[in-house]
């Protein structure tokens, strides 16, 4: 064997991958699925996340909702999954906005530590972009995709309301690369949250959103 094939053994043996897709289909109607809890950053009305069953999902018959609709403008509702604790790897999600005078939208959360420390990219179908923000001590700071000013705010992107759209995010140490679609639309670098952590959804105000197809591709060093 070659040095370089001793080196792509090590490589191989050294770093193993695992994905994980939840489609919510097995899961009671008007409850929460089996290893989520919810949350919420920042004050307003309780968050409801339930499944629900919707004929259009892209994995019939159910989705995952967030059917709550206070208007509270710094409400973040969230679904944790405490099944995973991830530090690199992708998420993706298809998601379906359904309703929200003040916001329509749908948001990936990974390295969660608390309902204070986190990242999340979200996709707003009101506002037409897609944004990635840490939330450091319950503070949300947007974080400017690479090669823009400090403080852009994300990208301009068309996020059609009522229609199902996917939305995913691959984090690899303080890299994190986000598309839309199966489109790259950005990168950001940021190194807050290292470790491990939590990942799950997120709304906003009074966003009523649904989810289907959760999944996560783990990175695991061993």
């Amino acid at each position: 064997m070659t040095s370089t094939n001793v080196l792509l053994a090590a490589v191989f043996v050294a770093c193993a991958c695992s994905a994980e897709k939840i489609d919510f289909d097995n899961a009671a109607p008007g409850a929460l699925p089996p290893g989520w809890t919810v949350a919420m950053t920042h004050k307003g009305g309780a968050p409801k996340w339930e499944i629900v069953k919707d004929e259009s999902a892209p994995s019939q018959p159910n989705v995952f909702a967030q059917v709550s609709k206070d208007a509270t403008g710094e409400r973040f509702p969230l679904a944790v999954y405490q099944n995973a604790s991830v530090k690199d790897g992708t998420l993706s999600v298809k998601f379906k906005t359904i309703s929200g005078g003040g916001d329509q939208a749908a948001g990936l959360v990974w390295r969660y530590q608390d309902p204070d420390n986190y990242y999340i990219v979200r996709a707003n179908a009101l506002e037409d972009n897609v944004v990635l923000y840490k939330v450091a001590k319950g503070e949300r700071v947007a974080l400017a995709p690479k090669g823009t000013p400090p403080k852009t705010y994300g990208v301009k992107h068309r996020v059609p309301k009522q229609t199902w759209s996917a939305l995913s995010v691959s984090f690899q140490g303080n890299v994190f690369t986000v598309a839309f679609d199966g489109e790259k639309l950005f990168e950001v670098q940021d190194s807050t949250f290292s470790t491990a952590g939590k990942v799950g959804l997120w709304t906003k105000a009074d966003s009523v959103t649904c989810f289907d197809d959760f999944q996560i591709d783990r990175s695991v060093a061993f």
